[in-house]
């Protein structure tokens, strides 16, 4: 981290300021190994690879950490040529592309696939993860002056409340053990006019109710990463060749090879070597059978927490990985907040 980025921080679990209280390792103003602390109550927390630490290195997300420090390049445009990663990013948000007075605020960074685009449009972002892909991050995309990596717990975040002028999150609220009660701690990061974009599963009768994985998962959600992971490799790479095969029968084949349980991006990335398909049908296929949560949504609940949370200019929307939302926290949210307040 920056020492400059530390006045981006507060403590989690009281929100006062945090201080330098060592710094073991430095390369010029980036702080590499040390310690923050907040003064009044003494609590300190770690820095280490130049990224502040606010939780153990355990968490119910082990199997994001594992499976994004194992496949840290698989996803991002720089290795598979694809340009993907950008293009979703820019369908979801709907942001300009020039950004340079925002302060962005990604929240699951997983691999970092998406944080890449977020720092080319000049903003300064903050990205998050409770499990140590953080460490994917840094060692694909390295330190950048625009860039402040934290290892933190969605539900205390080391951030001032109001301050991000964009917030989005793919691929990860329903990962969380409280979905909603996730999306509202993102939003409560907005700055009044802030803009966030989300997405979560779709709970339908063909994503959820016949979806195979939610057959399996009790199986293997509570397996060791490491031990899921070979058996999940092993298995794709037996059942490849069938795949392949499946894939090419009119209009249902890629639908049969996903109920296979092997994640099938054929139609989606038709540009794709069968190497590249392969490598994320091991990726996605583990993604599929580990996490220790999995809550789809249907749009109706989506649509609920923007409401909920106070938005304007909803849209919710069937879009790359499921349902996804856009919402804006209005300029005279407090005022509007007071209002509530008053009336109750």
């Amino acid at each position: 981290m920056r020492e400059r980025h530390i006045g981006l921080l507060v403590d989690p679990l009281n929100g006062r300021p945090l201080q330098i209280s060592r710094s073991d390792q430095r390369n010029k103003d980036e702080i590499i190994e040390g310690e923050l602390r907040e003064p009044v109550s003494g609590v300190t927390y770690p820095v280490a690879r130049g990224i502040p630490r606010f939780v153990p290195a355990e968490s119910y997300a082990a199997n994001f950490g594992f499976q994004w420090n194992r496949h840290p390049a698989t996803q991002h445009d720089i290795h598979s040529g694809l340009g993907i990663s950008a293009k979703r990013f820019r369908d979801v948000t709907k942001w300009d592309s020039h950004l340079a007075d925002w302060r962005i605020l990604e929240a699951g960074c997983g691999s970092g696939r998406f944080t890449t685009h977020a720092l080319e449009t000049g903003a300064m972002v903050v990205s998050f993860d409770v499990s140590r892909s953080v460490d994917a991050v840094a060692d694909q995309i390295g330190t950048r002056d625009n860039l402040l990596l934290i290892q933190a717990d969605i539900y205390g975040l080391p951030l001032r409340p109001h301050s991000f002028d964009g917030v989005y999150c793919f691929g990860v609220l329903q990962h969380t053990p409280r979905p909603r009660d996730s999306f509202t701690a993102l939003c409560r990061m907005l700055t009044p006019g802030g803009k966030i974009a989300t997405d979560v599963y779709p709970r339908t009768v063909g994503r959820y109710w016949l979806n195979t994985k939610y057959w399996v998962r009790p199986l293997t959600r509570g397996m060791r990463p490491e031990s899921l992971y070979r058996l999940t490799r092993a298995y794709v790479e037996r059942v490849w060749p069938l795949a392949r095969t499946v894939r090419k029968i009119p209009r249902i084949g890629p639908t049969l090879v996903w109920r296979m349980l092997v994640a099938d991006y054929s139609r989606e990335f038709p540009t794709a070597s069968d190497d590249q398909l392969r490598e994320w049908a091991v990726l996605d296929t583990f993604d599929m059978l580990s996490p220790t949560f999995d809550y789809p949504q249907t749009a109706g609940e989506f649509r609920s927490w923007h409401q909920k949370a106070g938005l304007i200019d909803i849209e919710v929307i069937r879009g790359h990985n499921g349902w996804e939302g856009r919402g804006t926290l209005p300029q005279d949210w407090r005022q509007q907040r007071a209002r509530v307040i008053e009336g109750s």
